[in-house]
């Protein structure tokens, strides 16, 4: 799939070995003054990039002669993936956490209770500096945080295992060598395309990161609470992380200094490597007639005359049919 100023388009490998594209307008909020509101932004059209690819992977379904998936199934599929991103990702980080800021208090409370109970052991603990009242609520959050972003390594190196997901991600990596040859300037071939990285700083994954890091930053300064506050505070912070998480993005890539540059954008990168494969010559062709449908869709050429005859470009379909409306080249 590629995103460009005004259009998606979608490339996928039909069984016959053919390419099969698909073209659809981006909504109005890439055009709008939301699009360009700095916080409120990344919420929205985080939002709407899930829709994007909801599709992309209806057509995906189509084009490989599988049933589309329904309205119920995405809906069940998307309340599974809610609940195991609070169960794993929120509620087992949090639950560590409350449990290791529970042991610091209590280790607090016994070295007190040492003093007053035993007023001729009292010079011997003072000598030992007593924990500060706020060390247990931050080093709980700060481990929570760590867990959280320990839990989601863990978890894209498991699903890279998965000989599907594997494939998956070499067409990730096949997107992101299409996308910096294409910013190099050079002719886009998958020979050309193949020479270069397979991360790409404008990354999803570098997205997933910086929100994690940013929750170990946020989340260590909210003190001590009851668990079912502290649960409820990382679920209504979600939209703040996505928020900022994309700030961050947005902010290192326009970053001038090609060193500060490099070092803003060194945590997604080098997470890419989880979440990317070597992709094939056949996997950067698809790459690239995605970038080459979005791009003549983006800015067409200029109608030919009447009298010289049109180029014929890939297989496109409508959006949600399935009906070609032009033939293969």
């Amino acid at each position: 799939m590629m995103r460009g100023k005004r259009n998606m388009a979608v490339a996928v490998r039909r069984p016959d070995g053919t390419i099969q594209t698909m073209i659809k307008p981006l909504g109005g909020i890439y055009q709008s003054r939301i699009a360009k509101i700095p916080v409120l932004r990344g919420i929205l059209l985080l939002w709407d990039t899930l829709g994007l690819g909801w599709q992309s992977l209806e057509f995906s379904a189509q084009a490989q002669g599988e049933e589309p998936i329904t309205q119920k199934e995405w809906v069940a599929t998307i309340l599974l993936a809610l609940a195991i991103l609070v169960g794993v990702f929120f509620l087992l980080p949090a639950a560590a956490g409350q449990g290791i800021e529970s042991l610091l208090g209590t280790a607090a409370e016994a070295a007190d209770a040492t003093v007053n109970a035993a007023p001729l052991a009292a010079e011997t603990i003072a000598r030992t500096p007593a924990l500060p009242d706020w060390l247990p609520a931050m080093a709980g959050n700060l481990s929570e945080g760590v867990i959280r972003l320990v839990l989601l390594i863990l978890y894209l190196v498991w699903v890279g295992r998965i000989p599907e997901i594997a494939r998956v991600f070499a067409y990730h990596g096949a997107e992101h060598k299409t996308v910096a040859a294409y910013e190099a300037g050079v002719v886009l071939t998958p020979e050309t395309a193949e020479a270069f990285p397979k991360e790409h700083p404008r990354c999803g994954t570098s997205f997933l990161i910086a929100i994690g890091v940013l929750a170990v930053i946020l989340f260590s300064f909210t003190g001590s609470m009851p668990f079912g506050w502290k649960l409820l505070t990382r679920l209504a912070g979600i939209p703040v992380l996505v928020a900022f998480g994309y700030e961050y993005l947005k902010f290192s890539a326009m970053v001038k200094n090609k060193t500060l540059a490099r070092i803003l954008a060194a945590p997604g990168v080098w997470t890419q490597r989880l979440t990317t494969r070597e992709p094939d010559r056949p996997m950067l062709e698809v790459a690239i007639t995605a970038l080459e449908t979005v791009r003549r869709a983006d800015d067409p050429p200029p109608e030919l005359p009447p009298n010289v005859e049109q180029p014929i470009i890939e297989k496109a379909v409508e959006p949600g049919t399935g009906d070609v409306v032009a033939g293969p080249g």
